[in-house]
């Protein structure tokens, strides 16, 4: 990604900005901690070669979760010379109880909506995500996020019959199972893996510390199970965590069979994003149908 010089930082909409820094922010977006004269913090995420609406689905994401549980407040977003950019409430990374984190996702879990989708579509790198409201979670996820994914698989060379047959299988058994169990829509992260909570303060209210926070999200209205799965894919998750949420979502024996079929979407995107090296974990999924 390209780097920014200082003239560029300096035509953002932070009054008294006297340093920036590069901080870690993940492998999609450029991201900065921005500090004024009178010591006032803001993280800021930049996207190269993007428009200002780049940034549009995660602030209505963020918007959408933050009414209930913590997340990073977005200040502004717009564009500087074809670049993107969105500056965040700065947080203090600290310690934290992992069953308030599961709490906090279960709470996210109870705001739910009549329709399956989100309020826009979110373009990735790989592909563009539909959100469009849809009455059926089965037509959803088949059709609007296991459907493309292949797709792009295939036409990267990712693909092959046996993956063909064994998908078909594992679509057939979805699509069997949700035809007698009714799933409610609820309000999803959309990417919790570990790398999208954090445990924070927030230096401009003493009253937050060592509060969960969920950043980053892909927000959509979908099966619970399908965030549940995710936090099952890279681990970060403890037994605190599952234990508290469910408290409030009680689990069944076949749980983790269920989840099967959402390990799959993801990672079959890294699967697409990165290539063979995830092709044994989408097989091990695959070759279960």
């Amino acid at each position: 990604m390209n780097k920014l010089n200082s003239a560029w930082f300096s035509r953002l909409p932070i009054n008294d900005l006297a340093k920036i820094k590069p901080v870690s922010g993940g492998d999609i977006n450029l991201a900065y901690q921005a500090t004024t004269s009178s010591n006032k913090k803001y993280f800021i995420k930049v996207q190269p070669g993007h428009p200002k609406e780049y940034f549009a689905h995660e602030i209505n994401g963020l918007k959408a979760i933050g009414k209930v549980v913590n997340t990073p407040t977005p200040i502004t977003h717009g564009e500087i010379d074809g670049n993107a950019f969105l500056i965040l409430n700065w947080l203090d990374d600290s310690w934290g109880d992992q069953a308030a984190l599961g709490l906090a996702v279960a709470k996210m879990h109870q705001q739910t909506n009549d329709k399956f989708g989100f309020v826009d579509n979110h373009q990735t790198k790989a592909l563009l995500k539909d959100n469009s409201w849809n009455d059926s979670w089965r037509d959803f996820y088949i059709r609007q996020r296991l459907e493309p994914e292949v797709e792009v698989a295939a036409s990267r060379g990712r693909w092959n019959k046996w993956r063909q047959s064994h998908f078909q299988q594992m679509v057939n058994k979805f699509n069997a199972y949700y035809q007698e169990h009714e799933v409610q829509p609820s309000l999803l992260h959309g990417d919790l893996w570990s790398g999208n909570f954090m445990f924070a303060n927030d230096p401009q209210d003493s009253s937050s510390t060592n509060e969960p926070y969920l950043i980053d999200p892909d927000a959509v209205y979908g099966d619970r199970e399908f965030d549940l799965a995710m936090t099952t894919v890279f681990g970060g998750f403890d037994d605190r965590f599952y234990q508290a949420y469910s408290s409030i979502f009680p689990f069944d024996d076949q749980l983790d069979d269920r989840l099967s079929w959402y390990r799959f979407y993801y990672l079959c995107m890294h699967l697409v994003l990165f290539g063979e090296s995830y092709g044994g974990a989408v097989d091990n999924i695959l070759q279960q149908y």
